[in-house]
């Protein structure tokens, strides 16, 4: 069920629209029929379903799963084996996800259809700004996009994440001319393999056309926030640049330089003389209306994880609307926001019914934690699965918790996103989400994912270091730190020595030595991050005193948290058991070096 939407038409895409929303559950009831019909005979579901090709026994037989399950078959695919083993359209590529399985990046099919059908998300999104934004067309996005490493299979599939997919497709560089398309971003610099020499281009070209520019933004929070603290560190060699109409010797990727000549042209000291007058201020706040007066809102994912740069974002950008469009993940696309202005901690998703079959497996807060999972715990898995069979989209209700599973078009039968979203209305007959978290995630700064368990395997690898200073770790729990740019991890340790000896002073060596090994202990995806990437900062471990995870539990449970129930958080984000733990620090270490990492590369 491939449908179209021309972005030029306001009144088509809206009525596109009502349509799918009125009619979700006939639209999720013809894409199951379309899909069991179409892949019965696929090695996958040939297993379970015996022939059959009838919805029912579809729900009845093929069972939900999770990336373990399906894994051997996407690796089979990866090596050699036919699409047909699980689709019998053929798969053209493996998408990357920021999730990992044994340290390294899941990997999920596509289709080329399937890129079409995001571009029917994207080309959505248009009407959708429109209704609330006027004059869109009357000006450029500033949007900062980049590509990340992709591999090539031993089969000759290509494996890279969904938005490189996205950015290196006909789909996008040949996307219709309108003016909501127009970036000040010329596709070669979006397109450059290093992430330093595309990000200076990329805010090169947007200072030169900055009266043009209506809108701005990236696709997640940390990478706009990444290219604010880059241009603080810049400005003066950008102005520079503007100043004598010329790109820095040190950009020698031959199609940006190019491309940005293409737009700088010529020298402009005016220019030049204004940005310096407001990059030289002491103060950023409210800098993006600054330097790009026409402004008329900032795009960015600001849900999930993503909201803990809100404040940062709010100061920076004096004041504009922060903007989430769209829900999306490498398994599937979603859904969009129907109401873009809408303050972050608002954002609702409408799951848009001709993406994928979605069903949705019903989780509720544990009653005795609900407070503690409030006040103490950032993003812990405070739910609990409840033993009902999966509703289907049109059935969910308002104020539910439920977790996603979704069966897609490109091989992926009844299989769990991760994601726990919670019921907050209806659009005609499609409900809308807030997404809450994913499940045990319970640390992400940038595209990573920390669970609990990946976690407790770090420090319990670091932790052996500890016996040289004659201390043990009695307890323990993590935060993110989003204060800098880029956002840490932040473990704070609880330690007891066992002999004589004071915490306050150990071994600067050994404890730094502790940071790099936990570091070292984490997936590819944080490990990229934090040495590739640098969209992660160093590691910190703050040192508690005795008697601080004491205290700890005492405010939770003067919160609601049970005694008898109470567990230490693994990761802490309210500002009241910040100051419990930051009050209680008596020694501070960081890694000191960039833990291993090198491209991932699938042995043949």
């Amino acid at each position: 069920m491939l449908l179209t939407c021309d972005p030029h038409d306001k009144e088509g895409g809206m009525k596109l629209i009502e349509d799918l929303t009125t009619n979700a559950d006939q639209f999720q009831q013809q894409i199951l029929n379309e899909i069991v019909t179409q892949n019965a005979d696929t090695e996958y579901l040939a297993g379970f379903l015996d022939g059959h090709s009838d919805k029912e026994m579809f729900k009845k037989k093929v069972p939900i799963v999770n990336y373990d399950d399906i894994k051997p078959y996407i690796e089979r695919i990866a090596n050699g084996d036919p699409s047909s083993i699980i689709s019998n359209q053929p798969i053209s590529e493996l998408l990357t996800s920021s999730g990992t399985s044994g340290g390294q990046p899941k990997m999920m099919p596509t289709t080329a259809e399937d890129l079409d059908r995001k571009t029917f998300l994207y080309n959505l999104l248009v009407p959708v700004m429109n209704k609330y934004v006027d004059g869109l067309d009357q000006g450029k996005g500033m949007y900062l996009l980049f590509i990340k490493p992709e591999i090539n299979t031993p089969s000759g599939l290509t494996a890279r994440p969904v938005l490189t997919s996205y950015y290196k497709s006909s789909n996008f560089r040949k996307r219709p001319f309108n003016k909501f398309n127009i970036y000040t971003s010329p596709d070669d610099t979006i397109l450059c393999s290093d992430g330093k020499q595309s990000m200076y281009c990329q805010l090169l070209c947007g200072l030169i056309q900055r009266d043009e520019v209506l809108r701005v933004g990236a696709v997640f929070a940390s990478a706009f926030l990444r290219a604010i603290k880059f241009l603080e560190d810049h400005w003066k060699e950008l102005c520079s640049n503007i100043r004598l109409g010329i790109v820095s010797d040190w950009i020698t990727d031959s199609n940006c330089r190019r491309a940005v000549m293409d737009i700088l042209r010529h020298p402009n000291s005016q220019l030049a003389n204004l940005i310096e007058s407001e990059c030289i201020e002491n103060s950023w706040e409210g800098i993006i209306k600054r330097l790009w007066p026409r402004t008329k809102y900032v795009e960015v994912i600001v849900t999930g994880s993503m909201a803990q740069y809100i404040p940062m974002l709010e100061f920076y950008s004096g004041g504009l609307p922060l903007v989430s469009t769209m829900y999306a993940s490498s398994e599937c696309y979603f859904g969009i926001n129907l109401k873009p202005l809408s303050k972050p901690s608002d954002v609702s998703y409408t799951l848009l019914p001709n993406m994928a079959y979605f069903e949705f497996l019903p989780v509720e807060k544990n009653h005795g934690e609900v407070n503690q999972s409030v006040q103490c715990n950032g993003n812990s898995d405070n739910f609990s699965k409840d033993e009902e069979e999966p509703v289907d989209l049109a059935n969910v209700k308002v104020g539910q918790y439920y977790e996603l599973v979704v069966t897609t078009l490109t091989g992926l039968y009844r299989y769990r996103v991760g994601d726990i979203l919670m019921v907050t209305g209806f659009y005609n007959n499609a409900p809308q989400f807030r997404f809450i978290h994913r499940r045990n995630v319970v640390l992400s700064i940038d595209t990573d994912k920390t669970n609990e368990d990946d976690l407790l395997n770090a420090i319990t690898q670091a932790k052996s270091h500890l016996e040289s200073l004659g201390c043990i770790l009695t307890e323990y729990t993590s935060s993110p730190d989003t204060s800098s740019i880029p956002g840490h991890y932040v473990l704070f340790w609880e330690l007891k020595m066992i002999g004589s000896g004071d915490i306050s002073d150990l071994n600067t060596a050994v404890m730094e030595e502790c940071c790099k090994t936990v570091e070292e202990s984490l997936d590819y995806v944080y490990r990229r991050c934090r040495s590739k990437d640098k969209s992660i900062g160093p590691l910190e471990i703050r040192v508690v005193k005795h008697g601080t995870f004491d205290a700890l539990m005492d405010f939770c449970v003067s919160q609601g948290s049970s005694v008898n129930q109470y567990k230490t958080p693994r990761c802490i984000k309210c500002d009241e058991t910040m100051n419990i733990l930051d009050e209680r620090v008596v020694g501070r270490y960081f890694s000191r070096k960039d833990p291993f990492w090198k491209p991932y590369t699938m042995e043949t």
